[in-house]
């Protein structure tokens, strides 16, 4: 045999099997592998373990604790053990877009109210990985980042990336032409080519001192200097990103919950002129979708009045608040589509006369006429001065008209201009109803084509447009309702629209639409709150306007509001007698009976107060059977209670002054109580009318009953239609929910009997009741469930680790909780399936675990641990360091032992059956109870409250009733297990938080029992993987993602020799399935996924103990920093 040569005597003969056998042995490996390193006394170099075994892991926390980390403080140290500050418990100030947080004025409030205000005020509680993107496939890279570095750097052009000319061609021509045929003839590859190649090449530039003799020293010193030397700062940042289909797998960090708003047009209101100006006029402006037969928005009043107008209503109003000054608005569509329309409503001061009267003039007269006709406009100015001076604070209908929203909107979008001009016009002279380009600006082109699908009308991205408004139409007294402008707008579509055979009012009124920008200065929400920025509180605002989407809005309500919307729509005083046909309907929010209790909580509409006691609807002259269009908007107090209710007085108005004639005459009173059996009464109301006030003590009763010595407008029947509408964060209006809330806080305040509905809930049946509204949580409508998905879910938590006691007993209400939490998680996946990430994760749902659950508070009526809560301060937290605790809490009063058996009632004194049963061996090792050992104090607080202090540990609970469930309960959770894992994962962070157990040992930071179950669940849920991959494919793969991510994250918080364990029995179920399958391609590929997850930790390289004994093998061609390597990979 050849001598071996040099460099191949210096590789080491260590094979990596021999390397992995000996670290295993090591570390206190499988037994198998110690079993084969003694047998003899001796180790065999050539000894093999088969490839398909699972070796028992390390216990990794022994052996750091044995081996001591011989690197001293220093980066290298890093790759040795975690961080110290590895997890953040990080609290969060929620960020708030306006200058003032929006709660309630009072300062006393229930507790369903407190609730709320702190569910939308309290920071958001969330749990970092502070090194997590910090991991194996971490890119630093961004767009931004990339561009900024590549400032300044040579742009490398190659001949593939130069675009060819359209001469380049003729000149490969000519070039050709000019070679000698000999070459061109002769045929590429021969060897005739090559030596032409050869002999016509340029030689490379000569290696100076190739052969000389350098020691290895100075070559890399050498090397070194040339790597340095005009070497960009940062040239592997250069590198590109990867590609998403990088094999690292991480969790994507859901969105912030926050307010919805749907695509933002913006609407400036410039002015509003006729061909005569006699008297001030008022507009509004709404939006309406004539498919859906909704309006979906509220109206936004703008006046646009000169000073001179405005002068003539002087007596009659206040001064004006500068938010009711707006003329420009900002309007949010969710669901634009083809049938949007914003309709503009014009009124006038009431007069004597109908509205076909009153209007005439502006039909008549014109501008250009002014001269000939003055006597005559002058004296209908006198006219109008005297009706303002008289009947100022009373409205009449005047005009109308609509602009087919989309229409603008696709139209301006397709111009290549900045802005567009377009005139909107009804009569038969300007041409078609529908919109039309001013022909100075786009000539001849129509816009009367519309796009087919919603998925066009894209409000975001076109060209702002100045519409100006030609043409009214006059308000028809008999069809003012929304029916009838339904009716109105769907004919306009049409081209044979009978809207063009009225004669139009003709008047100018120029409005700007746009889309509205991301931060708005200058601008009110709905409740007249000041948006950031606003930095001069004198500047004429922008009001938001609130949308009443076309369809449900499924997310969760993270803002505090609490408003109520009146449309009186129609009164029938046909039967009635005596004299009433000037009828208007004065709305009051009353506190109580008495005149004095109305509030100032009714908004005004335009160049008047803020808030006012009473709002009047606009007078149809000579009607007694009128139909209203008026919207009442009113702030509705935090705390309602059976004295509020809506009070409505029916007055004649006496248009014609008479001698001994007053004003206005009280012809009628009705009212609706706000509460009824104490949920806000909402809805259509068909109310009969009373002849006279109504007596002492009548607002807690309905006008339907038929109180004794009353006179009723036609027999008591029902003559006033009216729609009563909320738009609230504290008012849940769904039955179902409402039992619940208002069953658990009967529990807090411990106030019995509890009425809900037509029932009155004693102590004594209250945990039936309980129970059964838990279960009727899954009849409630998905809308509310959302809206209100924080609370519901913190408050079903509350009832897992806070059991209340009933009539002295404690009620178990762990397994109805996690039931009801495991069906409302199914129904949100369900029916919001569009709303999932990569992994199948609800958004929603995410964003609730990852920012606002925290462990519920220890005591009743305190808040929660933590800051964040009501006068909370902030901390900033990390898992390194022992930071300063809420006083409140105080989690080591008692033993936090898990405690919701299911078929447990009262106290019990034995262990688990059922549990021990799945777990086998390991529970019977459990000297303690399911139920906690409670303190002296228990039954006093019991005594005071109803309910005991937190006892148990959430995450201990949920790993219990998950283990415990079965039938359609457990397949609910499997479904959704990521859920459940997250908050499982959660809970465990904050627990070692609040508990002072950070800087505990690993093994000491969790209870056995804990552990015993989290092994049970881990390995009945790998079963079902190998069990069901077969014939629930889609569900298999999102348990077996959910479940890599679960021990994933069980490696940064718990013993991680522990989570080795339960890998390696994953691995080993999933395993024995795949050696009997003959097809285990399915199988095998949930396996790779599974361990790729596991394998993103961030912390990999550290959980396979780089830092080992053995020696590494020596490098073919050492220099001198790898001879000086102390470190072997062993991974």
């Amino acid at each position: 045999m050849a001598e071996r040569r040099a460099f191949a005597q210096k590789i080491s003969r260590t094979v990596a099997a021999e390397v992995r056998k000996q670290i295993s042995g090591q570390y206190g490996g499988s037994p198998q592998l110690l079993k084969n390193l003694n047998i003899g006394g001796s180790v065999s170099h050539h000894t093999s373990v088969p490839l398909t075994e699972a070796v028992d892991p390390v216990d990794l926390e022994d052996y750091l604790i044995t081996h001591p980390l011989a690197v001293e403080s220093g980066p290298l140290r890093d790759l040795l053990e975690f961080p110290p500050d590895d997890i953040e418990v990080v609290y969060t100030p929620r960020e708030c877009r306006t200058l003032v947080s929006a709660v309630p004025e009072e300062s006393e409030m229930d507790p369903h109210v407190r609730d709320c205000v702190r569910s939308y005020t309290e920071d958001w509680a969330i749990v970092n990985r502070k090194y997590h993107k910090l991991g194996t496939g971490f890119n630093p890279n961004t767009l931004d980042k990339q561009k900024e570095r590549q400032k300044g750097l040579p742009k490398q052009i190659f001949e593939s990336d130069e675009a060819p000319d359209g001469n380049s061609y003729q000149d490969e021509q000519d070039d050709l032409k000019r070679r000698s045929m000999s070459i061109d003839d002769t045929p590429r590859g021969s060897w005739a080519c090559s030596i032409f190649d050869l002999k016509n090449s340029l030689p490379d530039a000569l290696l100076p001192n190739l052969l000389d003799r350098t020691p290895n020293e100075e070559i890399d010193h050498h090397n070194e200097d040339q790597r340095k030397s005009s070497r960009h700062k940062e040239l592997f940042a250069l590198h590109p990103a990867p590609d998403e289909e990088e094999p690292i797998e991480r969790l994507s960090v859901p969105e912030v919950p926050k307010e919805h708003f749907g695509q933002r047009l913006l609407v400036k209101c410039l002015s509003l002129k006729f061909e005569i100006e006699i008297e001030p006029i008022f507009a509004s402006l709404a939006l309406y979708d004539v498919k859906e037969k909704k309006k979906i928005s509220e109206n936004f009043y703008f006046d646009l009045n000169s000073e001179q107008m405005k002068g003539m209503l002087r007596p009659h109003v206040p001064p004006a608040a500068i938010s009711t000054l707006a003329r420009s608005a900002i309007f949010s569509i969710t669901y634009p589509s083809q049938d949007v329309f914003l309709v503009i409503k014009l009124e006038k001061v009431l007069q004597q006369g109908d509205i076909g009267e009153c209007a005439e003039p502006y039909m008549i007269f014109k501008e250009s006429d002014a001269a000939k006709n003055k006597e005559k406009l002058e004296k209908l100015k006198g006219q109008a001065e005297q009706f303002c001076q008289r009947l100022g604070k009373y409205r009449m209908p005047f005009a109308w008209t609509a602009i087919h929203l989309m229409n603008i909107v696709s139209s301006a979008g397709s111009l290549e201009r900045d802005s567009t001009e377009v005139e909107v016009g009804t009569g038969e002279r300007k041409g078609s109803w529908s919109e039309r380009r001013n022909s100075s600006i786009v000539g001849r082109r129509s816009l009367e084509r519309t796009t087919s699908g919603d998925e066009a009308c894209n409000l975001s991205s076109f060209r702002p447009a100045t519409l100006t408004v030609t043409n009214f139409f006059k308000q028809e007294g008999d069809r003012l309702s929304d029916e009838d402008l339904y009716k109105f707008l769907a004919d306009m579509r049409r081209p044979s629209s009978v809207l063009r055979r009225l004669r139009p009012i003709t008047a100018q009124l120029k409005i700007d639409i746009s889309p509205a920008p991301e931060n708005p200065h200058y601008c009110l929400t709905p409740e007249l709150l000041q948006v950031k920025l606003y930095p001069d509180s004198r500047v004429r605002p922008t009001r938001e306007i609130l949308e009443f989407p076309a369809r449900d809005v499924y997310v969760p309500n993270t803002t505090y509001r609490n408003l109520l919307y009146v449309y009186p729509q129609s009164l029938n005083f046909a039967n009635r007698q005596g004299s009433a046909r000037n009828i208007t309907v004065k709305v009051q929010f009353m506190y109580g009976e008495d005149p004095s209790n109305a509030m100032p909580v009714i908004f005004g509409k335009s160049s008047c107060p803020e808030f006012s006691k009473e709002a009047y609807t606009a007078v149809v002259y000579h009607n007694r059977s009128p139909d209203f269009h008026e919207e009442i908007k009113i702030k509705l107090p935090a705390t309602l209670t059976d004295h509020h209710h809506l009070l409505f007085t029916f007055y004649h108005v006496s248009c014609q002054q008479k001698q001994n004639t007053p004003l206005e005459t009280p012809v009628g009173y009705t009212w609706i109580p706000m509460l009824q059996n104490g949920r806000l009464k909402t809805g259509q109301f068909c109310l009969p009318v009373s002849l006279e006030k109504p007596p002492q003590a009548y607002s807690v009763l309905s006008p339907e009953v038929p109180l004794p010595g009353m006179k009723w407008v036609d027999n008591h029947k029902g003559v006033f239609n009216v729609e009563v509408v909320a738009v609230s964060s504290l008012h849940t209006q769904d039955p179902y929910l409402d039992k619940f809330f208002a069953l658990v806080h009967a529990l807090d305040e411990h106030m019995f009997p509890v009425r809900i509905g037509d029932m009155r809930i004693m102590e004594n049946n209250l945990e039936n009741e309980l129970k059964s509204s838990i279960s009727a949580l899954n009849s409630s409508q998905l809308e509310p469930v959302v809206r209100f998905l924080h609370l519901l879910l913190d408050k079903l938590i509350l009832l897992v680790v806070r059991p209340p006691v009933i009539a002295g007993q404690i009620v178990n209400l762990g397994q109805a909780s996690f039931e009801a939490m495991a069906s409302i998680i199914n129904r949100l996946h369900k029916n919001l399936d569009g709303n999932q990430d990569q992994h199948g994760r609800n958004s929603l749902l995410a964003s609730y675990i990852y920012y606002v659950f925290r462990l519920p508070n220890t005591y009743p009526n305190s808040p929660s641990p933590g800051p964040g809560g009501l006068g909370g301060s902030v901390h900033y937290a990390t898992m390194a360091r022992s930071a300063v605790r809420p006083a409140s809490l105080n989690l080591n009063r008692s033993r936090s032992l898990s405690n919701s058996n299911p078929d447990i009632s009262g106290t019990p004194t034995s262990p688990d059956d059922e549990v021990r049963s799945i777990i086998g061996t390991k529970a019977t090792d459990r000297s303690c109870n399911r139920m906690s050992s409670h303190t002296e104090t228990s039954s006093f607080l019991q005594t005071l409250t109803g309910r005991l202090p937190t006892k148990k540990l959430f995450h201990e609970e949920l790993a219990l009733q998950w283990v415990v469930c079965s039938g359609s309960v457990r397949e609910a959770a499997l479904q959704q297990a990521w859920f459940f894992f997250e908050l499982m994962v959660k809970s465990m962070v904050h627990h070692l938080y609040f508990a002072d157990k950070l800087d505990a040992p690993r093994k000491n930071r969790f209870p056995e029992r804990f552990m015993d179950d989290v092994s049970a669940l881990v390995s009945t849920i790998a079963g079902d993987i190998v069990s069901r991959f077969q014939k629930d494919t889609e569900m298999v793969e999102r348990l077996n993602t959910s479940l890599a991510f679960f021990l994933n994250d069980l490696l940064s918080i718990m013993d991680r020799g522990f989570v080795f364990a339960l890998i390696k029995t994953c691995y080993k179920q999933v395993s024995s399935k795949l050696y009997s399958l003959t097809n285990p391609s399915n199988l095998a590929s949930l396996r790779l996924d599974f361990l790729r997850i596991i394998c993103s930790h961030e912390h990999y390289v550290t959980l396979n103990l780089p830092c080992s004994l053995l020696t590494p093998p020596a490098s073919p061609s050492p220099s001198v920093s790898s001879a000086t390597s102390q470190f072997i990979w062993i991974a």
